[in-house]
C-alpha cells in the first residue's frame, strides 16, 4: 500500500527534494507551511496547506493524524526573531508531537541542528550531554531534542533527531555560501568573503534524503539522535576556491568580512552512529554535488 507523509516546512530547500523524493516512491504528500511555495519549489502531485505549526488550534483543524510518517522541517528562519524562533521550532515541534502522540504513525522525525552542540570541540558526537547553546535558535532546537526523547522514554513514540551540518544542492536559497559564490562566480564579479579558514561540513541534498528515508524505514533508529554529514571538514575557503576553479571565474575577496566574536573555527559531526544505525554514508563528493549545483545554476 502506498505510504502518506506529511512534511512541515515542504515549501523550503529541503522539503521541496524530500517531497519530490517520495512522489518517486508513490507516496501520498502532504507540505504545511506559512506560505505557498515559489514557483521553482512547486510540485504538482503535493497536497499543499497554509498553517503555522505554532498554532495548536489552527494545527488540529488543518490536519487530521493519520500520516504514517511526519518529518519536522518547520521553523522561522530569522533567528534574530526570538519570540518566533522559539515559537516555530519548539512549540512548533510540541504541538505536532502532541498531535500524533496517540496515533498509529510509524515515525516522527525532528529535524535538529548541528548548533545544538554548542561550542563543544570536533568532531562532534551525540552522546554529548550539552544543557545549553550560545544561540536562541540552537536553544529551540536542543529543547525540542529533550522533548522527543522524553516522549520515546515514556510513550515509546517513534521519534528520531537528525542533526544535520551544511547541506547545499540545486533549488538552495540564494543566501548561503555554496550559491552566493556560484551566482557571483557565474558573473564573474568580485565579492567579499570572510578569511574563510573555518572548517565546516558539507553533504549534498541527494545524501541527506538519502538519510531521511532510510531513518523513516528504520525502527532501529526510533528514541536515537543522529548525526547527518560527511564527517570530513573542509575550509570555506577551499570551497569558495573551487567553485571558482570549476567555472574558471569570479574574484573572492577573502578577509573582507570579520569573523563572528562567536565564530566556531571547526564544527563537523561524528557519522558513527549514521553508519551503525542507518546503514547511510554519503556517495557523493564535494566537487561532483558542487559540479551538479552549479549546472542548476547556470541553466
Amino acid at each position: 500500500m502506498s505510504k502518506s507523509i506529511l512534511i512541515t516546512g515542504g515549501t523550503g530547500f529541503i522539503g521541496f527534494h524530500l517531497a519530490k523524493k517520495c512522489l518517486n516512491l508513490k507516496w501520498s504528500v502532504t507540505s504545511i507551511s506559512t506560505s505557498i511555495p515559489p514557483k521553482k519549489r512547486r510540485l504538482q502531485k503535493v497536497k499543499y496547506k497554509l498553517c503555522d505549526v505554532s498554532n495548536k488550534k489552527g494545527l488540529i483543524k488543518k490536519i487530521k493524524p493519520n500520516y504514517d510518517y511526519v518529518v519536522n522541517l518547520a521553523g522561522y528562519v530569522d533567528h534574530t526573531h526570538k519570540v518566533k524562533t522559539i515559537k516555530s521550532h519548539y512549540h512548533g515541534c510540541k504541538n505536532l508531537t502532541s498531535l500524533f502522540l496517540n496515533s498509529k504513525i510509524k515515525k516522527f522525525i525532528q529535524i535538529g541542528s548541528c548548533i545544538e552542540y554548542g561550542k563543544a570541540g570536533s568532531p562532534q558526537y551525540e552522546s554529548n550531554n550539552n544543557k545549553k547553546t550560545f544561540s536562541i535558535y540552537g536553544n529551540a532546537k536542543l529543547l525540542s531534542t529533550k522533548l522527543s526523547q522524553d516522549l520515546y522514554k515514556k510513550f515509546n513514540f517513534p521519534v528520531t533527531v537528525l542533526r544535520f551540518y551544511l547541506v547545499y544542492g540545486p533549488y538552495q536559497d540564494a543566501n548561503r555560501v555554496v550559491p552566493i559564490t556560484i551566482l557571483n562566480a557565474l558573473k564573474d564579479k568580485k565579492f567579499n568573503c570572510s578569511s574563510g579558514l573555518q572548517l565546516r561540513d558539507f553533504t549534498y541534498i541527494e545524501d541527506v534524503i538519502e538519510a531521511i528515508i532510510k531513518t523513516l524505514k528504520s525502527k532501529k533508529s526510533s528514541g536515537q539522535i543522529i548525526n547527518i554529514g560527511n564527517g570530513k571538514p573542509v575550509s570555506i575557503k577551499k570551497v569558495i576556491n573551487k567553485i571558482c576553479e570549476l567555472l574558471n571565474s569570479g574574484k573572492p575577496q577573502f578577509g573582507k568580512i570579520k569573523l563572528r566574536r562567536d565564530e566556531i573555527m571547526k564544527l563537523y559531526p561524528s557519522t558513527i552512529k549514521a553508519k551503525k544505525i542507518l546503514n547511510w554514508k554519503p556517495r557523493i563528493s564535494l566537487e561532483s554535488g558542487l559540479k551538479k549545483t552549479i549546472n542548476f545554476f547556470r541553466k
